[in-house]
């Protein structure tokens, strides 16, 4: 029975469904609270009737009198002891509102915390998806749609929480204030029921477009936060190139259509503002004519139920405002359900063994590597032991990037077993493994913070940090540098580390790596985009840590590889050859070719 409830409200009713798994019990406090409000507007509507009697003298305790089955409020009091006069009359109605009035604070308080709530567990929950997402996936993804989903489309889910509950909490008005009007006079409860209905049907072909619109809207917001991602990463290009206007050009084209389409949005519910107030007018005013005119019911008779109606009818076109309102950031909430639910469906697959330190070696065994069709890893096998440098080399496309990935966890093998001190990667706890490696790539990350920021990762500058940061800075070559900045460890790098040079950049990098207390060290291309000096430079510091780490290298530069213990050759996703730097020049005449290319010469 409960299988078949959720399913039921998850096939129709899935908005409610997606903010009930978020927010369970909470929606119900909500709805009741609002429920609560209602009743006490009615009741102190209600109590108006009584007061005109009384005042004109006439006893308001007759059943069918103009309280219709509402008299049990008057019975009631008078139950308790308490005849009504107008100070008591009036009193109870003060009563009634004043309580409404403070349920009403706490139903809005109330609200804006529960919307506060929902939203900061939509941003952690997508956030630890997202640490947890499996690599091979994100390359693979719209950047666009990620950057978009977790900033502007989260404020918009946001906007879809208030206003669907702004509709849920009309429509329980609307309940009420009709059962009240039904209590008092049923007839004429049908005829204004009838024009709430025909109002509604008028609106449906706006809320049609409303939600289209919508959709529309969230994917061009996806398609233009790529395109700001890609200016913002490639300016140097577009700018130097010469293509930054035309690429600019092509954002703005981009602009304008989801402008348009936020046009069109508004236009809808400019239409449902300006309409509102006067279909209400027309349905009261046609209703009244209908009772007075045809089923003789004197005007006074109708007075409460016309009050409940109006605010009955007023709640219905705040609700169905408050519903076009939603529908313009459902395109948001459908796509944050399907961004989440594939954030859910890629998640990597993490072992339950906690990676300590390397003990002994790291094992590729027949490992092999493929993307969709493309085979790019060729049953490649090699040990790499503990403490030892060990070089992939090879033309691009050879595989050596999708090696690293594999080695680094980033990417399962397709095929064999890569195995750590004899233990299969899949059986250990992944992310415990990667904190153990350091990796440096050409392109050096420097964030905009602070050099200690930097290097420690936002650690707190405590005395053994900063002696811990000192001792990384000082073995990355580095230190000395710092010391002559004004603001020495706490200085600002700006920007990617506007300021620095090349090699600067990446010995930050490098310190970073270094206070780790990594085990393993992957220098992926790490000084092919400086200058010879620098590289040299780089080069010898890092020789330095030879026998303290196990290092793994990728390089195009032969040079940088000379002392490496052992250096695969690969080629077109095989090994070729496997030895050090002289064994591989005998046997390997393709690596020799190379060598001699790039003027690499034997110690």
């Amino acid at each position: 029975m409960k299988v078949t409830i959720k399913k039921f409200t998850q096939k129709y009713l899935s908005n409610f469904y997606y903010f009930f798994a978020h927010l369970r019990f909470r929606i119900f406090f909500v709805v009741s609270l609002s429920l609560f409000v209602g009743v006490l507007d009615g009741f102190g509507l209600a109590m108006f009737l009584p007061l005109l009697e009384i005042a004109d003298g006439i006893s308001p305790t007759e059943e069918g009198g103009n309280m219709g089955k509402l008299i049990f409020l008057v019975n009631g009091l008078n139950n308790m002891g308490i005849e009504l006069t107008v100070p008591i009359a009036l009193g109870i109605i003060c009563f009634f509102f004043m309580v409404k009035g403070a349920f009403a604070f706490i139903n809005g308080y109330y609200k804006i915390a529960v919307k506060h709530y929902f939203v900061r567990k939509i941003r952690i929950e997508n956030l630890d998806l997202l640490a947890g997402l499996k690599y091979k996936y994100f390359l693979s993804a719209d950047q666009g749609r990620i950057q978009n989903s977790y900033t502007t489309e989260i404020n918009r889910v946001s906007n879809a929480y208030s206003t669907y509950f702004m509709s849920f909490q009309n429509g329980i008005l609307v309940v009420v204030y009709m059962t009240f009007a039904f209590l008092v006079d049923w007839q004429f409860a049908i005829l204004v029921s009838l024009g709430g209905l025909i109002s509604n049907l008028i609106f449906k072909r706006i809320y049609a477009g409303t939600e289209k619109s919508s959709k529309k809207l969230t994917k061009g917001g996806h398609d233009l936060q790529g395109l700001m991602l890609q200016a913002v990463a490639n300016f140097k290009y577009l700018k130097a190139s010469g293509s930054i206007k035309q690429y600019v050009n092509r954002v703005k084209k981009q602009s304008i259509d989801v402008e348009n389409t936020n046009n069109k949005i508004a236009k809808y519910g400019n239409i449902l503002f300006a309409t509102r107030e006067p279909i209400i007018i027309l349905v009261v005013c046609t209703v009244i004519f209908i009772q007075t005119s045809y089923l003789n019911t004197p005007l006074e008779g109708i007075l409460i139920s016309l009050l409940f109606f109006y605010r009955a009818l007023t709640s219905l076109m705040q609700a169905q405002s408050s519903w076009n309102n939603f529908l313009t950031v459902v395109g948001s909430l459908d796509n944050m359900t399907e961004f989440t639910q594939e954030l859910v469906q890629n998640q990597e697959k993490v072992g339950k063994i906690e990676f300590k330190n390397l003990e002994d070696k790291i094992v590729l065994d027949n490992v092999s590597l493929s993307y969709g069709k493309t085979r790019v890893v060729k049953n490649i096998s090699f040990d790499i032991p503990k403490t030892s440098e060990i070089a992939l080399v090879g033309e691009s496309g050879s595989g050596k990037t999708s090696i690293i990935n594999m080695i680094s966890g980033l990417i399962p093998a397709d095929g064999g077993q890569i195995r750590i001190d004899g233990e299969p990667m899949g059986n250990i706890n992944i992310p415990t493994f990667q904190r153990k490696i350091g990796y440096i790539s050409q392109d050096s990350v420097i964030f905009n913070d602070t050099v200690f920021n930097n290097v420690t990762f936002w650690d707190e500058p405590t005395p053994e940090n900063l002696e811990k940061f000192r001792s990384a800075c000082d073995r990355a070559a580095i230190l000395s540098f710092i010391e002559t900045l004004e603001a020495k460890e706490f200085e600002m790098l700006g920007n990617n580390g506007l300021n620095l040079s090349g090699g600067q950049k990446q010995r930050i990098s490098i310190a970073r790596e270094l206070y780790k207390e990594i085990d393993i060290l992957i220098l992926d291309e790490a000084t092919s985009a400086l200058d010879s000096e620098t590289e040299k430079e780089i080069q010898v510091n890092l020789e330095r840590l030879k026998g303290f780490y196990t290092i793994i290298v990728i390089a195009h530069r032969l040079s940088t590889v000379k002392n490496a213990d052992n250096i695969i050759f690969l080629n077109k996703g095989e090994k070729v050859a496997m030895g050090n730097f002289e064994t591989l020049i005998e046997l390997e005449p393709n690596f020799k070719r190379m060598v001699q290319l790039q003027g690499v010469h034997s110690d």
